[in-house]
């Protein structure tokens, strides 16, 4: 009898009573985000990523992106977007040995909310005064470890959004094909690598089809990416990516300038050095005019 019921649970896409993905999703190109239900590459079975809190993309292959050329070195690792760490669940499933998919829903044992944190950060704080040899319990340090835990939560506080939470209704049927372009998007984050800021300006395009974003959604997309623990190329990436999945548009265009105060006020200390990142999409990738219009545009004054 178990033998026969393990064989019809293999036949229905289950096993041991769980759901599980019988697409060969490692080779696909397809932007998903988790929490949404998708039909596997073959058009037959449908499987549910988990539905964490934070954005998590991977590709899949191209359906309703139109245009969408990906460049040929971008990794499905590159395209995720990092939220509180955790360690996923690793498929066993035969051929999925390296997905690293949430298949199954599971309790996320994270803090009901960041601030919950408080405490812990403010006790690894004071401990750092002591081992620069400071006293945290001196007038001037006495309330530090705290405020440096509540900055430290709102330096980061990208983590808490998700972009269907900022994008809301905000997505309009409108005939329109012509570029949309918002530049000089200012924002601030955090090297991930030394945890000193870097800061600078974001320049959005995208050539719509059929729908547009509200404008301001474009900015706060470029806040929830940036208020986390970030380097530039991946956070110009990820913009680019959300702006894709939003609209489905048949490009996109991003360019980001940023200071970097790890050069300023530690190793080179290069105070006027820039470092520029762009992310091309579809026809912006594509098509050398249509790339060449948005860069005229963003550099004009």
């Amino acid at each position: 009898m178990r033998d026969q019921k393990d064989l019809k649970n293999r036949e229905n896409g289950t096993e041991n009573g769980k759901s599980r993905c019988t697409c060969p999703h490692n080779t696909s190109k397809e932007i998903i985000m988790n929490g949404m239900n998708n039909q596997c590459a073959n058009g037959k079975s449908e499987m549910k990523i988990y539905d964490g809190e934070d954005d998590h993309a991977v590709i899949k292959r191209p359906g309703p992106l139109r245009n969408v050329s990906w460049p040929e070195n971008v990794e499905e690792a590159d395209l995720e977007v990092p939220g509180t760490p955790r360690t996923p669940r690793t498929s066993t499933t035969p051929g999925h040995e390296k997905c690293t998919f949430h298949h199954d829903l599971e309790l996320d044992h994270r803090p009901p909310t960041r601030e919950a944190l408080l405490p812990e950060m403010s006790r690894s704080y004071r401990l750092l005064l002591s081992s620069l040899g400071e006293d945290p319990d001196r007038p001037g340090l006495l309330k530090t470890p705290e405020r440096a835990a509540k900055a430290m939560l709102f330096f980061t506080k990208g983590y808490d959004q998700t972009i269907e939470d900022v994008i809301n209704d905000a997505v309009f049927d409108e005939d329109h094909d012509e570029m949309v372009v918002v530049k000089d998007i200012e924002m601030f984050s955090m090297c991930e690598h030394h945890l000193v800021p870097f800061y600078g300006k974001v320049s959005i395009g995208y050539l719509p089809c059929k729908k547009i974003l509200g404008l301001s959604k474009l900015a706060r997309i470029v806040e929830i990416f940036s208020r986390r623990l970030q380097v530039q190329e991946r956070l110009t990436k990820q913009i680019a990516i959300a702006v894709t999945k939003a609209v489905q548009p048949a490009g996109v265009a991003v360019v980001v300038e940023g200071v970097h105060m790890c050069m300023v006020m530690r190793g080179v200390q290069k105070i006027n050095s820039k470092t520029m990142t762009s992310t091309m999409l579809g026809v912006f990738r594509d098509d050398p005019k249509t790339r060449e219009e948005f860069l005229n545009l963003v550099h004009s004054k």
